[in-house]
């Protein structure tokens, strides 16, 4: 559960993407993953990185509004069913999924889905009942 998600809020105009991308690489900050939900004047760009506390650090000094989340990184086996699984596992608990989106790693057979849930501690314990693996921040680096 040490996954640090950073949500960046962007006015909605051209460019601003692209900032934020060309500020994260001169801090030498990777992009793992990324969600961007917007409206007519505002987008909120969720990203996973290698390196949360650098990433915050360079997007505030280019004074962007950006914070740190606590999500979870579950690995979903990469087939038909795999998401309902995990999905139903949920469900049966009564935890809440606030919104969720995934990548496929290359390096490693299952998908990764990123999941922000109502109660984190919950949802990481009947996952590890269930024998669903969590993805911790030191191996999200690695990948």
């Amino acid at each position: 559960m040490d996954i640090k998600q950073i949500a960046v809020f962007l006015e909605n105009k051209k460019g601003r993407l692209a900032e934020v991308a060309r500020v994260l690489a001169k801090a030498g900050v990777n992009i793992r993953a990324l969600s961007l939900a917007d409206t007519a004047d505002f987008g909120i760009l969720r990203i996973i990185v290698n390196d949360p506390e650098t990433a915050l650090e360079a997007l505030r000094a280019a004074e962007f509004v950006a914070q740190a989340t606590e999500v979870l990184a579950i690995e979903v086996a990469d087939k038909p069913g795999g998401l309902s699984r995990i999905l139903d596992i949920f469900a049966k608990a009564g935890i809440n999924i606030e919104y969720m989106y995934a990548f496929v790693e290359k390096r490693i057979d299952n998908a990764i889905v990123i999941f922000k849930v109502d109660d984190e501690v919950a949802a990481a314990k009947i996952l590890k009942e269930e024998g669903i693996g969590l993805i911790t921040s030191d191996i999200l680096k690695s990948l």
